[in-house]
């Protein structure tokens, strides 16, 4: 039986599509409720239909989601990538071929995420468990191919340089939160 190696490949961009989709339609019913609550929903249905409004805000959120999507795949990818160089010596790419079936957690995951379009914390959750589902599965399929040792060095690298990335992160926007409120003219 012969089997296709890029049976998978249309996969993570069908699930970053989706995850964008579907965390751009809840945040185009927040936009929209927000706009109600300060105003400015009036004046932009002078110009706009609703159908319009909700379709322009859906084409902004998605493609501002799919970039964000799409760098935290490519800035995944390279960390992986990254710990396999400076912890295994796999000099025939067995241990990345033994993961590219991984990406089907991801699309479920995407796809479970549909449900969740009425709350923020449910499209999260659903995001952060495909991850850690996905980890867990690569760790798995790692420990075939490469050593212990190989497997614990990866994963460590991985979660200190996302632990890194992320406290980086959150500094600046505290930092740049903090800037934005104390420049305000309140006592």
């Amino acid at each position: 039986m012969i089997k296709n190696p890029y049976l998978y490949s249309y996969l993570p961009l069908i699930t970053i599509i989706l995850f964008s989709l579907t965390f751009g339609l809840f945040s185009v019913n927040e936009a929209i409720i927000l706009f109600r609550k300060i105003g400015v929903y009036g004046g932009m249905h002078e110009f706009l239909s609703d159908v319009q409004m909700r379709m322009l805000l859906l084409i902004v959120f998605s493609t501002l989601y799919f970039m964000v999507f799409s760098a935290l795949k490519l800035i995944g990818e390279t960390i992986h990538n990254v710990g396999m160089l400076f912890f295994t010596k796999d000099s025939i790419d067995s241990a990345i071929t033994k993961v590219r079936g991984g990406s089907v957690i991801f699309f479920f995951g995407s796809l479970a995420s549909v449900v969740g379009l009425t709350s923020v914390y449910i499209l999260v959750a659903i995001f952060i468990a495909s991850a850690f589902i996905y980890f867990i599965y690569v760790t798995y399929k790692m420990s075939d191919v490469i050593s212990f040792g190989a497997v614990l060095g990866v994963m460590l690298f991985e979660i200190v340089m996302w632990a890194v990335i992320l406290t980086l992160l959150a500094y600046a926007i505290f930092k740049l939160y903090n800037g934005i409120v104390s420049s305000l003219p309140f006592n």
